[in-house]
């Protein structure tokens, strides 16, 4: 099927994506990038929602082409559908469930499985995860999630917020089946109840190589979704997000995992929490969207496997 659903209300970014075609439909065998910009509940330093239209105005200045993959964005396809929409109200909580709803409504229709139909999510904070991981949950049964954060994000709500960006992964276990499986890695922040959990649930990993060991074993026709917090990096790689914690990986480990999901059957990836306006130097611009770029090569090699 070639072209699945017409699409209206979305905001087209403010510059296309350099890579990509922008779209107002969903497609079949084809990647969709898709931004949510929203930071309402981030709890320390703002700027997240400025994220997708930012890296896509970094776009220009990197490769299409990417060594660690021998692929290039010129020969994948894949779309770029602008941003959902997000309520300009006072409320806050309202303004993230219209985007959120807006996603869910979109993805209702869609046979994500047969069609071969992508995305990849562009944030804002951690909370715009929500709608896109339980689309996918729906639709597959055995769908592992990938958790790369600095945080657990295992509280149950913060600071008055339902949906907070530090309980986002509590929220999307309520909606998972047994049949579903969590592997976090480079997770260094929580609270002893957090990691407590974790623990229990063996649902981290405290090494990479524990994590690249786990992740290998994944069968190859199991579908993976990424949930990628760019806090995950090291504030010294990555200084440009809301939330830094000392410690984290590099962009190689990033590389590692990401050209092993391309051998896999992944299926979907959000990216979230860069605030460009942290970062006047633009480097974790440049950075985050090289992460995008990378991402989407491998959802493409996935799916051409």
């Amino acid at each position: 099927m070639n072209c699945i659903k017409k699409l209206q209300g979305l905001k087209q970014p403010a510059d296309v994506f350099d890579m990509l075609d922008s779209a107002s439909e969903v497609r079949g065998n084809t990647t969709h990038l898709i931004g949510f910009e929203f930071d309402g509940t981030a709890c320390y330093r703002k700027g997240a929602l400025e994220g997708p239209d930012d890296i896509r105005r970094q776009s220009p200045g990197i490769e299409s082409f990417s060594p660690y993959l021998n692929h290039d964005t010129q020969d994948i396809a894949a779309l770029d559908l602008g941003n959902l929409p997000v309520g300009d109200g006072e409320n806050i909580e309202s303004n993230w469930h219209q985007a959120s709803d807006y996603f869910f409504s979109m993805t209702q229709d869609l046979n994500l499985v047969e069609d071969k139909v992508r995305f990849l999510t562009l944030g804002g904070e951690h909370s715009i995860s929500f709608a896109p991981i339980v689309s996918y949950l729906k639709q597959y049964p055995d769908l592992v999630i990938l958790h790369l954060d600095a945080h657990a994000d295992l509280r149950d709500g913060y600071e008055g917020y339902h949906f907070s960006h530090a309980s986002i992964i509590c929220r999307v276990l309520e909606r998972m089946k047994a049949e579903h499986e969590l592997i976090q890695y480079g997770i260094r922040s929580g609270t002893r109840e957090e990691y407590q959990w974790m623990r229990k649930h063996k649902s981290i990993c405290f090494s990479q190589s524990q994590f690249i060991e786990k992740v290998a074993a994944i069968p190859e026709q199991r579908p993976i979704y990424l949930t990628l917090d760019l806090d995950y990096f090291d504030p010294a790689f990555f200084p440009g997000t809301g939330t830094p914690e000392p410690g984290g990986e590099d962009f190689h480990s990033f590389i590692k995992l990401n050209r092993l999901l391309a051998s896999k059957n992944f299926v979907g990836a959000d990216v979230v929490e860069l605030a460009p306006a942290i970062d006047p130097t633009g480097n974790s611009s440049v950075f985050a969207t090289t992460v995008v770029r990378e991402l989407l090569l491998s959802l493409d090699l996935s799916a051409k496997r």
